[in-house]
């Protein structure tokens, strides 16, 4: 007779005692040459993020040299006083270490990762890139030319020529807003290395700058190992760059961006909200997300659930530029796509969740959602030592206090359903919007206009 075999239960497992979490706060000091640095210890994160802030912002860029600081950021990785192009990568390359970097409005922003044994060489290595780059005229002209390769791809991508043209649309002329972050055709190609290093010296220098350093710290004498390689970098003392107010025109209107022939319109709505020092912020995240934010919001429940118009519409609220007199100002925005024959039914089943909400506001079980969504999951959010310098980076960048993020969920946690449903209201106005279409002119014009959404304009795609 076979004997039957018998398996072993192991008690169930049971749920510890929740632990209080907030976001890290972090160390502030300054070395002997004026770099700011803040250090955040995170034990068990052996891999160490360090982030450069850089008061280079686009507004600084010359006249009719658009892009100059995409290539300057391009070409810090692309050799030094010290290493060819190829031997700086090799170099990076044996420490385990990426180097990225990119520019936008507040300045230029680079970013480094690496094993904590391997970062006194890898912050030896982005201190040479930040006090002597090359700026060889080679590089320089192969970044040229990447970039000059670059530009049409992204006119036929229909979410970024849609970006384009509501930036243009939005800002002044005379605003660097207005205009490409990484320039375009006609600017970036009178970038050579004589304007990249004018830009270079006149912008970047440690007084100026701060470094965020997060991750495991245990026996690293952090002091020696700046001092010894950003530390080393010199420059002039300067005053922070001061850049002019933002300013926009958001009066409604719809451009259509006519590509014939295709078979989905790519939808961008925008308009200009408040800086992020602005009291409304907190509410304006939480009813943001409420109205488009996640699969469940009501955009996605209305045009993906019930119409089946798409597979996704997001609502959301990107800074552009922050200032402590509160004369930033933050991007607004729904976007998503649709197959084009119901382009109209769309937008005017998008108008009715706008106006449903003015009228009824969210509900208290949309709020809680929201705010388990967006506070609950901060830990998991937060576990890498990269997300947690990238933050630090954006409050240095926004002008914020160390302590805001911390500050900002307990914001969050507090706001009531009224406050959200005022916030997101006011954030998107149904007379207020700016759409931009990039669609099929000949077939989404007429039910567009029938809408009364706004005067409509044709352009074409270029």
């Amino acid at each position: 007779m076979t004997e039957l075999a018998t398996m072993d239960f192991h008690p169930q497992p049971q749920a510890g005692e929740a632990r209080p979490w907030a976001f890290p706060a972090p160390e502030r000091g300054t070395l002997d040459n004026g770099l700011t640095v803040l250090r955040c210890h995170r034990p068990g994160q052996q891999v160490v993020a360090v982030e450069v802030i850089l008061d280079a912002p686009l507004d600084a860029e010359p006249a009719g040299l658009d892009g100059v600081a995409t290539i300057m950021t391009r070409a810090f990785s692309e050799g030094t006083d010290k290493h060819t192009a190829e031997e700086f990568a090799a170099e990076l390359e044996r420490c385990g270490a990426t180097l990225d970097s990119h520019a936008d409005h507040p300045g230029v922003r680079l970013s480094l990762e690496v094993p904590v044994s391997r970062l006194e060489k890898a912050l030896g290595l982005l201190a040479d890139a930040l006090r002597a780059p090359a700026f060889e005229d080679s590089e320089i002209e192969r970044l040229v030319a990447n970039r000059l390769d670059e530009i049409p791809h992204e006119t036929a991508n229909p979410g970024r020529r849609a970006a384009k043209e509501l930036y243009k649309r939005l800002f002044p002329a005379t605003s660097r807003m207005s205009r490409p972050r990484q320039g375009t055709e006609e600017t970036v190609e009178g970038i050579d290395s004589a304007a990249v290093r004018a830009f270079y010296e006149r912008h970047v220098r440690p007084a100026t700058a701060t470094a965020v350093v997060v991750g495991d710290l245990t026996g690293v004498d952090l002091d020696a190992l700046l001092g010894d390689t950003l530390g080393a970098w010199t420059g002039s003392p300067a005053k922070p760059s001061v850049v002019p107010a933002v300013t926009a025109d958001d009066a409604g209107r719809v451009i259509i961006v006519d590509r014939p022939g295709s078979v989905q319109t790519q939808l961008l709505i925008g308009r200009v909200g408040a800086d992020r020092h602005d009291r409304v912020w907190p509410a304006q995240v939480l009813g943001t997300y409420c109205l488009g934010g996640t699969l469940t919001s009501r955009l996605d429940r209305v045009l993906r659930e019930e119409k089946g118009y798409t597979y996704g519409v997001r609502a959301f609220g990107q800074v552009l530029r922050s200032a402590p007199d509160g004369s930033g100002a933050a991007m607004l925005a729904i976007s998503g796509s649709v197959d084009t024959p119901n382009t109209g039914p769309a937008l005017d089943d998008l108008w009715t969740v706008l106006r449903t909400l003015a009228a009824e506001g969210l509900t208290d079980a949309e709020r809680d959602v929201a705010v388990q969504n967006l506070v609950g999951v901060a830990p998991l959010k937060f576990e890498t030592a990269a997300a947690v310098a990238g933050t630090l980076a954006d409050q240095v960048e926004q002008h914020l206090p160390d302590d805001y993020q911390s500050t900002l969920y307990r914001q969050l946690a507090a706001t009531g359903t009224v406050e959200a449903t005022a916030a997101a209201v006011s954030a998107f106005p149904v007379d207020r919007l700016v759409t931009v279409l990039v669609g099929d002119a000949a077939q989404i014009e007429e039910p567009v206009r029938a809408l009364g959404i706004g005067e409509v304009t044709v352009v074409p795609a270029e």
